[in-house]
């Protein structure tokens, strides 16, 4: 690769970065072709981008870019692919499901709006956050609740005065 691509990967990567908030770095190595497209297949009805990238070019590129990744950078040894979401769960939950047949993806790390998780250890947390609509959805359905019980109590009182007066 010359210096020239090496620059244009860099900044594809930081563009890339830049454009969200939820990053999962993990390690696929090792796994044969088959479950790799499966693997690609799962992120991309999932609406993943699973990308697999250089671990110094991925580093320089969370060097240039606005957030700050923390420790990150450190866990990119080996092979690394990125799993690059909207949603913050869903990676975490890709890579649980196909760990039931095999061993990898290996979580390295990840980068959920702005905290960072080291180690595949965090998997079970990662893959149990609620995502945004979910959040949204339960305070929604604690804000409806009281407002439900008045007009229910109130429509019962009201059913109930109508029929003493029949």
């Amino acid at each position: 690769m010359t210096r020239e691509e090496k620059s244009i990967a860099i900044e594809n990567l930081t563009a890339q970065l830049a454009g969200t908030n939820i990053i999962y770095v993990s390690d696929i190595s090792g796994l044969n072709a088959e479950t790799t497209s499966n693997l690609r297949r799962a992120c991309f009805k999932a609406g993943i981008k699973l990308e697999v990238v250089k671990n110094t070019l991925l580093a320089k590129a969370m060097e240039a870019s606005a957030n700050d990744y923390g420790d990150l950078p450190t866990v990119l040894t080996g092979n690394s692919a990125i799993f690059i979401s909207d949603v913050a769960n869903a990676p975490g939950k890709i890579i649980k499901d196909f760990r039931k047949k095999s061993d990898k993806p290996l979580l390295k790390g990840a980068y959920i709006n702005s905290e960072v998780y080291i180690g595949d250890n965090q998997l079970d947390a990662l893959a149990t956050i609620k995502s945004k609509e979910e959040l949204l959805g339960e305070l929604i359905g604690l804000l409806q609740s009281p407002a439900q019980r008045i007009i229910s109590a109130l429509q019962n009182k009201f059913a109930g005065e109508e029929s003493e007066e029949a």
